[in-house]
């Protein structure tokens, strides 16, 4: 029987757990934060160290911005959550090279709904020219 992690141990979080905090918080402030600042956000009791290689991990695969301030860097988020979501979506129909399948799936994989709410923002969406 499990009864959880040890005294003075941590449980682990779920793949990616960490990340979606983090960004949270840092999509809830109107500026860029410091690790140390969302740190304290976090209110966990993680190590600078911890967060810092989280900033990092997502600046790096695109998530973030930062900036110098300070010694530190601070740390933004790159778009809203909604954003982000479409940037993951764009990058995944980018890594196949046949996009007219990919698509052609997505599309009719989708409920009548989201088809209806698809056809209708295309509906805003001036015709691409010839040959894109």
């Amino acid at each position: 029987m499990n009864a959880g992690p040890a005294p003075g141990e941590r449980e682990r979080r779920p793949g990616g757990a960490l990340e979606a905090e983090v960004l949270a918080v840092l999509q809830s402030s109107p500026q860029a934060l410091t690790p140390g600042e969302v740190g304290r956000r976090l209110g966990e009791g993680l190590a600078y160290t911890t967060v810092v290689t989280v900033l990092s991990r997502m600046f790096d695969k695109g998530l973030l911005t930062r900036g110098k301030r300070g010694r530190a860097y601070a740390y933004a988020p790159v778009a809203d959550g909604h954003g982000l979501t479409a940037r993951r979506m764009r990058q995944e129909l980018e890594a196949d090279s046949d996009h007219g399948a990919v698509l052609a799936r997505f599309v009719a994989d989708l409920s009548d709904r989201d088809e209806g709410l698809l056809r209708q923002l295309l509906g805003e969406v001036p015709e691409a020219p010839e040959g894109t």
